[in-house]
Order: C-alpha cells, then sequence, then structure tokens
C-alpha cells in the first residue's frame, strides 16, 4: 500500500474512533497541562470571531494561564478529554472561547468544523525540563542523496527537479520527495543518535518516534546533568552534524518554542500513525490507521 493523502472523512473518523484509545499510550511528561502550549494545523483556514482577524490554518492554545509576573492561575484543560475535545472539534472546543480571536463556531458559519491535519504539543513544559528532541526528516536525506547522485553543482535547482531528474520522485511512494529507502535511512540514523544519548551522554531515558516522514529522537533524563539550555543543545547539533554526519535539523533542537508531533497522531500527508518505535527493522507502510484495513 502506497502514502496518500487523508480526507476530512479520515481525519474524522481516526481522532474520533481511533486516536482515543491511543490516550493511555502517551508518554508520562505529555498529560492535559504538562506541554507548555497544544497545536493543531487545520485541513483548511477557519474564521476567528474577530471579522478583522486573519483566518487561521495553524492556533497554538496554551495549557495554563499566568499572570503579568509569570505565576500559574488557572488551567486550559481540566484533563485529556479536554485537549481531546479540542482536537475532535476545534472550533466548538476552542480554550480561547471567551475571546474574540477563538474560531469561529461553524453553527455560525457557511462552512464546517476544521479538522486537524496535524496534531502538535510544545517540547516546553510546566512540570519537568525542556524537552531534548533531534529531529530526522527524509525529504532532507532524499536532497543529499541526489545532490550525490549529480556530477555537477546542484545548489541553484530546485527540490523537485532535482528529486525528479534523479528518479526519487518516480520511486515509491511514488510522487513524494523521498523514497522508502530515505524513511528507513532516517529511522537507522535514529537509532544511531538514540545510541549517542545512550553511550556517550549517559541517558538512560531515550525514545525513538516514526514521526510520519521520518523520526524524533528524544532524550528524557530530568536530573542537573541532563538539563541542557540552548547554548548546549547548539554543542549537540554541531557534534551530530559535523563530528557524526547525521542530518538532523537544528532549530528543532534549539528552538524552546518549537512543537512537535504529538505520538499516535495522524500524519495526513501519509496517512500513517506517529508512534514509538523499538528497532531499525521497523517497516512504516504497517503505521496505518484502521480506516486503511
Amino acid at each position: 500500500m502506497t502514502w496518500r493523502h487523508a480526507t476530512r472523512d479520515d481525519l474524522y473518523t481516526y481522532y474520533t474512533e481511533e486516536f482515543p484509545d491511543y490516550v493511555d499510550d502517551l508518554p508520562s511528561f505529555i498529560t492535559a497541562t504538562g506541554p507548555k502550549q497544544y497545536a493543531l494545523a487545520f485541513d483548511h483556514p477557519h474564521p476567528v470571531r474577530n471579522d478583522d482577524a486573519p483566518e487561521k490554518d495553524f492556533v497554538r492554545r496554551d495549557t495554563r494561564q499566568t499572570n503579568v509576573s509569570g505565576e500559574l492561575q488557572h488551567a486550559e484543560f481540566d484533563g485529556f478529554d479536554d485537549v481531546l475535545n479540542f482536537i475532535q472539534h476545534p472550533a466548538r472546543n476552542d480554550p480561547l472561547s471567551g475571546s474574540e480571536f477563538a474560531l469561529a463556531d461553524p453553527d455560525l458559519l457557511d462552512q464546517p468544523d476544521p479538522r486537524p491535519e496535524a496534531v502538535y504539543y510544545a517540547l516546553d513544559n510546566w512540570d519537568r525540563p525542556w524537552v531534548l528532541l533531534v529531529d530526522i526528516d527524509a525529504k532532507t536525506i532524499a536532497r543529499k542523496r541526489a545532490e550525490d547522485a549529480l556530477p555537477q553543482n546542484t545548489s541553484d535547482r530546485d527540490d523537485a527537479d532535482l528529486l525528479d531528474v534523479t528518479g526519487i520522485l518516480d520511486a515509491d511512494p511514488a510522487g513524494y520527495p523521498y523514497a522508502f529507502e530515505d524513511v528507513n535511512r532516517a529511522i537507522g540514523y535514529g537509532f544511531e543518535v538514540r545510541d549517542i544519548f545512550e553511550d556517550d551522554f549517559d541517558s538512560e531515558e531515550t525514545m525513538v518516534v516514526y514521526s510520519g516522514q521520518g523520526v524524533h529522537v528524544y532524550l528524557l533524563d530530568t536530573d542537573p546533568a541532563h538539563r541542557y539550555d540552548a547554548q548546549s543543545r547548539e554543542v549537540l547539533n554541531d557534534l551530530l552534524l559535523k563530528s557524526y554526519e547525521i542530518p538532523i535539523d537544528p532549530v528543532v533542537t534549539a528552538d524552546r518554542r518549537r512543537v512537535a508531533r504529538l505520538p499516535y497522531s495522524l500524519h495526513a500527508d501519509v496517512c500513517r500513525i506517529v508512534q514509538p518505535i523499538e528497532s531499525t527493522r521497523f517497516d512504516p507502510r504497517t503505521a496505518t490507521p484502521e480506516f486503511l484495513d
């Protein structure tokens, strides 16, 4: 079975019928009010209540409110059921419901409720240190593989042209900016990073997550020795990129405002479930939701 984009019906079916069964499997640091934000990317732009504000195809929502001094005031979600309701029906369950910048009620519009094409959570967390995540993307690997396959300088060629002339666009999954071999290489790199964390950084808590088009690698130890600030993360980026030549996205590691795909959410571009994996033998083609069976 090849890749395909999820339809609106697919998204509704997954988040109402399948995703709730995965909530208890979420990593312990992903709670209703642990991550500082949840974020959704929509299948189409949706209006907000303020007529002068632009429509939104991506929103972030804080999980807790603070006063001007930064002191916590109250939680926006009483439990994960509230987060789930927001994911399933964003405009009807917007935490900003009392604000003119909340998503507009679809009952008052001539258009449907938006569907979440992607569900994210903030790596910065109220209950534990800033989560360290390394992102490895099959698209980056494919681009480098295409550049290496051509003898001439390719810096002035756009990705689509480069991938087309090297046959990558025609390889399975056809039409995507990578081949399955690039996804498999991303998975291999992910476990290499995990081993670096465990062997070189003495980490005891790591996790590799298939992200839909690559992997996310987590270092989850919370002791003082593993609390990496932005400067330390830049050093880590240099180590992985230059010493180990692993093609990571350095911005994800070092930017405190970054969000990551929520484990067990659906990657709508490929209709695959984002999920923790245990081995390089993992086959991403098996990460299928039930609606595809």
